[in-house]
């Protein structure tokens, strides 16, 4: 279920920038959500009146609008510096960075992770310390201006980790950023020469990842019905399940 979203999106939403009316895989979505129902049926004969059923995913899906590369704008707004530049866009690991002149790098993926290079935790740090916050505060203002290719607001999302994480530990980054609320995904890649892409730099995919995913229960010995769960939060599932378990 997840695969097909990334594979056939935009052959089955008419509001994909590359829908087109018609297409041979139109249905296949839908179609492949019933394959997934009849499946999920077979398995539901093997669990009698006393078990209980939870169907769950990590997360949800929606069109893809475009990429944002991270990177690239990174570069031309002076955080991040390259020794060299790369004849065609490549993976960011693949280049030489100009560390003394860098203040920040990114990652590419359904979102970016934005890191800061603070003098004594980053073997070549140039952020003092005292300065953290204020380059936070001006990435994300900064990284919330960024337009689609028409210069239009895609209303992008930027967090700090300690906003949404009850403890930060290890190699958390700096800025978590949802580009236009993940219509957009981050593309890390340096050499492009541009800000917006239309083209995934890990192969086709019509789909990024969405906020909100899906947890179905069948409770053992339930009445039969439909509740929704408001509120539900990923971080539910696994003690509900250790609760079930006694």
């Amino acid at each position: 279920t997840d695969r097909i979203h990334h594979a056939l999106w935009d052959n089955m939403d008419p509001a994909h920038r590359f829908y087109e009316a018609g297409n041979k895989f139109e249905s296949a979505i839908h179609d492949y959500y019933k394959e997934v129902d009849r499946e999920i049926g077979e398995l539901l004969k093997f669990a009698d009146a006393g078990t209980d059923v939870l169907v769950v995913s990590d997360h949800g899906a929606k069109r893809m609008d475009g990429g944002i590369c991270v990177n690239e704008w990174l570069m031309k707004n002076g955080y991040l510096a390259l020794k060299e530049q790369p004849t065609g866009a490549v993976p960011l690991a693949k280049v030489k960075i100009d560390w003394p002149r860098t203040k920040a790098w990114g990652d590419g993926g359904y979102y970016a992770r934005i890191f800061l290079n603070v003098a004594g935790r980053e073997p070549e740090g140039t952020i003092a310390p005292e300065d953290y916050e204020k380059v936070r505060d001006e990435l994300i203002a900064g990284l919330k201006s960024i337009p689609d290719e028409k210069g239009r607001d895609i209303g992008t999302e930027v967090y700090r980790p300690e906003e949404l994480y009850k403890e930060v530990r290890g190699v958390a980054p700096d800025l978590i950023v949802y580009f236009g609320s993940l219509y957009w995904r981050s593309v890390g890649s340096v050499g492009g020469g541009k800000i917006h892409t239309f083209e995934n730099d890990t192969g086709p995919d019509g789909a990024n990842h969405a906020q909100n995913g899906m947890i179905l229960w069948r409770q053992a010995g339930g009445t039969p019905g439909v509740r929704q769960l408001r509120d539900a939060k990923i971080t539910d599932v696994a003690p509900t399940i250790l609760d079930i378990l006694g």
